[in-house]
């Protein structure tokens, strides 16, 4: 599909009718806010309380927001069924990569890349572990993909947390004495459970009265410590021998004679939660990575975020999923869904037409396989030189440009009594603090199951750590249900 049919799929369904009543909730925070002059006293409370949790930034209370997203039950059901329908698309983009060499082309990973991405996992689930961010609309319904993430626990820890912080202030006890049965999550709880589950599922695994060897690993150099410390604690919990790995300690070993097995330097492995990303993986060459690929290859250990997530999680994923090839794959109908809820993506090439894209406030560029926002820009904050410059390298280096959807603002007052570079303290904001924001809402998904949103406001045209970005805590009304996903099972939260 060309850029020419854009035009026709822009107007989603922002024209819905439906009304959704997360706005007036949050709305209705504020005031109680307003009232008590800023809660000083509450936001100070929940600093004290962050600072001796994991969710910290550089030694301090990671930047959070008191306003928190409320949601009501019909947005529930909205995201849920946004989460899950997405997370449809990806297992089946997933498995027709690994079938499909039109599919493949259509992502022009480099040869040996594509290859890791080919390699079976041992299990049926495609991706344990996703997070699918959209931009919603709290009042109408409308909403847009921002992009797709694979793998990563990013947010699970400080969602969890900040929760907790707000309902410490004095203006959430009066909100919920209004509001009573209000509930949160147990995100991170949630994933440790779909790890194992997903570990369980593999042909390889061990019994279940031998305790689980379990690895968390990435490059020393790209963790957050605070972050892999809290799982590792969640996992030791549940009777399990886990610990931090760098990639670069990985080694195969010989247990017995014509027996190999995957090891790290604490011993032997019997899973490993792959944490790294696949591109930084490509890109530093190293003998533990080679074990790595070796112990998927021979099923020798159990890898969870397993190779072939990378496609799903690449900043050409959108490009595809509007691709004519798309479909090959798709139902009319999950056609239907992505035209009107993934912004029109092109990937770059240097004979591309680049003047289709000079109106700079209209598009974003992004590197095609970057993660954590490294090397997007929106149009919205550049000059027109820089804009077009910015184009020009995106296109030589083979990066994409996306329709720029539109962010949700609402009000929202700081958390944090912290300053700092980065610390989410907007340039303009009332006698309070309030100032308006952009919204997003990363919808995670536990092994296809709807298990939680990681909110994030920013007071820039992208929200990211380097733009003052403001974590979110969550709360939910109605009764926790199971995911349609697989209502069997039980619930996720």
């Amino acid at each position: 599909m060309t850029e020419n049919d854009v035009e026709d799929d822009e107007e989603n369904d922002a024209g819905s009718d439906m009304r959704l009543g997360s706005r007036a909730l949050e709305d209705e925070f504020n005031q109680i806010v307003r009232a008590r002059d800023g809660d000083a006293s509450g936001r100070a409370r929940g600093d004290s309380y962050l600072a001796g949790t994991h969710a910290l930034y550089h030694g301090d209370p990671t930047p959070w927001a008191l306003t928190p997203k409320v949601f009501d039950a019909p947005t529930v059901e909205l995201l849920r069924d946004a989460a899950e329908t997405m997370g449809a698309i990806m297992d089946k983009l997933t498995r027709a990569f690994h079938t499909s060499p039109t599919i493949r082309a259509q992502f022009a990973l480099d040869a040996g890349l594509e290859q890791l991405c080919l390699l079976d996992m041992g299990y049926e689930q495609q991706i344990p572990l996703a997070r699918v961010d959209v931009f919603l609309n709290e009042e109408t319904g409308a909403y847009q993909f921002c992009e797709l993430n694979t793998d990563g626990s990013a947010g699970m820890v400080v969602s969890d947390e900040i929760a907790h912080a707000i309902r410490l202030s004095p203006s959430f006890a009066q909100f919920e004495a209004a509001h009573p049965g209000l509930w949160s999550p147990d995100i991170c709880g949630s994933w440790v459970d779909a790890l194992l589950e997903t570990y369980r599922g593999w042909s390889g695994a061990s019994a279940a009265d031998k305790p689980l060897d379990l690895a968390i690993v990435d490059f020393a150099e790209s963790i957050d410590e605070e972050d892999v410390r809290h799982f590792v604690e969640l996992l030791r919990a549940r009777g399990v021998n886990a610990r931090f790995a760098d990639v670069r300690d990985l080694r195969v070993e010989e247990a017995l004679p014509g027996q190999a097995r995957l090891a790290d330097a604490a011993g032997p492995l019997d899973c490993v939660w792959r944490r790294a990303v696949t591109g930084e993986l490509w890109g530093k060459s190293c003998a533990g990575r080679d074990a790595l690929v070796r112990a998927v290859g021979e099923n020798l250990a159990c890898v969870i975020g397993g190779f072939r997530t990378w496609p799903c999680a690449t900043k050409t994923v959108f490009a595809v999923l509007w691709s004519d090839a798309a479909a090959e794959v798709f139902t009319p109908d999950e056609l239907r869904f992505v035209h009107e809820h993934v912004p029109y993506t092109e990937v770059l090439t240097p004979r591309s037409d680049l003047a289709r894209f000079s109106d700079k406030d209209a598009w974003i560029v992004k590197p095609a396989g970057g993660y954590n926002s490294v090397g997007v820009l929106a149009g919205l904050d550049a000059t027109p030189e820089e804009w077009h410059r910015e184009l020009a390298v995106t296109a030589r280096e083979g990066g994409v440009v996306q329709r720029y959807a539109e962010q949700y603002r609402t009000a929202c007052l700081r958390g944090t009594l912290v300053d700092g570079p980065h610390r989410g303290k907007p340039d303009m904001s009332d006698e309070l603090g309030f100032a308006e924001a952009s919204n997003m809402e990363g919808l995670y998904l536990f092994n296809g199951r709807f298990s939680g949103v990681y909110a994030r406001c920013g007071f820039a045209h992208t929200i990211g750590e380097w733009t003052s970005r403001l974590n979110m805590g969550c709360f939910y009304e109605g009764a926790p249900r199971d995911s349609r996903a697989d209502e069997e099972r039980g619930a996720t939260y």
